[in-house]
């Protein structure tokens, strides 16, 4: 007799995202199933799933609603997950485990679902400590010079941060030093992170901490340091080559991938692992693949963010890829880590903007946990309005502010994606949270309208989400549930 094959459950709660040099997708858990309910209650499928079949004969489920990510079902589990589509109640610990991953709910909750309000857990603050560059990059939003943040308003900037912090009750701070480069005013850094870190064991507010960089200046003694004081360091690279260096030039205009590529690896070699933030124009949007596999080869985290306006008046159209191009260079590049898919979770927010940690309607924290402090002081509610800052460091509660701010003249721009007509009946949109409404609102005229790069997303969620299918196939090697 044929031996009953197991059921297989694989999942992997996504426990790491990618850093980017922006705001940062939503954190925080909009809900978790009460598995608390009379054992003879009847549970059914979750309605709204996104399905896929993958190979040996095991079928792919995520909720774009939930917080459990992908999960990857064998034959005999997908029977019983099939087996849900009558209401019944959950007999086995096979079914509690489909319950636990959002894919069964109880028979009682109505359709369509309440949208996935979560409270952010994580207060993002962006320090501008300096202005200067050694790179002058074609669409960088910042206007150059020496001016740099002096250590009184750098002290000041982190009390700011915690004292909202705890006001709001966050349960972490995490702050991304930036400029310019902000290696340039490193020293700073270190002040800094002392001051965040006393506070930290002060209030038990937890701290993360980013440091931004073009990898071009980076030292063995600042690495060293990036190292013992556990912050993660972000790098951008937009190609190994004339991708790159067709936008990310030296201030005498020469390219500058051979020195990026040499700091990563200078990086890695003292023992610190940066995140790779590659910005996607119509120059480099073709050579994405072999930038990819560079991450890969060093088994990097990395992110790909859309090239955005900088201000009205002030954007580059020689930079602008369009949704066609952007689809095509995306899907070679997703075609390579197809062939090389890693052990760890590339997946969870590799797209601009996008989430598959959770379900959220924001697609970051501005206007709402987040806060951008530029070199004196001026908070604004993100990097790209700096030069119209709503108040600054010395205010009790900064964020408040931030909260409370009601432009002058037309409407919000910071908005929820249920306030856009245009998303209401999208499935991906409490992934993608909208996309960046202020980019929509430069190109469109209204932040309320359908992100101009909503076909990339419709287009490409999709298979990311297959490939992190694909890649807890390929790495699975325990048949119980459990996490990976």
């Amino acid at each position: 007799m044929a031996a009953i094959e197991q059921l297989r459950i694989l999942y992997a709660r996504p426990d790491h995202w990618a850093t980017d040099h922006c705001a940062c997708a939503v954190d925080g858990h909009a809900f978790s199933p009460a598995l608390a309910a009379p054992p003879t209650a009847p549970w059914r499928q979750a309605p709204g799933l996104h399905r896929a079949s993958l190979p040996q004969d095991h079928a792919l489920l995520f909720d774009p609603q939930g917080d459990a990510g992908v999960v990857v079902l064998n034959r005999p589990a997908f029977d019983l997950f099939q087996a849900y589509r009558q209401p019944q109640p959950l007999r086995s610990a096979y079914a509690r485990q489909l319950a636990r991953l959002q894919l069964l709910q109880p028979a009682d909750h109505g359709s369509p679902r309440p949208a996935p309000h979560r409270r952010p857990e994580i207060l993002t603050a962006w320090l501008h400590i300096t202005n200067a560059c050694n790179l002058a990059c074609t669409y960088c939003f910042v206007r150059k010079d020496q001016a740099h943040m002096s250590e009184e308003v750098g002290l000041e900037a982190v009390d700011a941060v915690f004292r909202s912090a705890r006001a709001d009750g966050f349960r972490a701070v995490k702050l991304k030093y930036a400029g310019g480069e902000a290696t340039l005013n490193f020293p700073l850094v270190r002040t800094l992170h002392q001051r965040a870190r006393q506070l930290s064991e002060m209030t038990g507010v937890g701290l993360q901490e980013v440091l931004l960089s073009n990898g071009i200046a980076l030292t063995p003694a600042m690495l060293d340091f990036i190292r013992e004081a556990e912050m993660t360091l972000s790098i951008s690279l937009d190609g190994l080559s004339e991708g790159h260096n067709s936008q990310r030039v030296f201030l005498n205009g020469a390219g500058s991938a051979g020195h990026v590529r040499r700091g990563i690896d200078r990086a890695i070699a003292h023992g610190v692992h940066p995140h790779l933030s590659i910005t996607i124009t119509a120059h480099n949007v073709a050579s994405l693949p072999e930038t990819v596999a560079f991450a890969l080869e060093r088994g990097l985290y990395f992110n790909l963010n859309f090239y955005q306006e900088h201000a009205p008046g002030r954007s580059h159209e020689a930079l602008k890829a369009e949704n066609d191009q952007l689809i095509q260079g995306i899907l070679a590049a997703l075609a390579v880590i197809e062939g090389n898919l890693p052990p760890y979770n590339v997946f969870t927010s590799l797209l601009d903007r996008t989430n598959l940690a959770g379900a959220h309607t924001r697609a970051c924290g501005a206007g709402d946990s987040y806060l951008v402090i530029d070199h004196r002081g001026r908070v604004a509610r993100c990097q790209m309005e700096m030069d119209n800052p709503i108040t600054d460091v010395r205010t009790r509660h900064p964020l408040a502010e931030i909260r409370l701010f009601q432009p002058g003249e037309g409407q919000p721009i910071f908005l929820d994606v249920d306030e856009k007509a245009a998303c209401a009946t999208c499935p991906w949109r409490y992934v993608c949270g909208g996309g960046c409404t202020l980019m929509t609102y430069r190109a469109r005229g209204r932040a309320d309208a359908r992100s101009p790069y909503c076909q990339v997303y419709q287009t490409i969620l999709p298979e990311i989400v297959r490939l992190e299918g694909l890649r807890l196939l390929k790495w699975a090697a325990d048949p119980t549930p459990q996490l990976m």
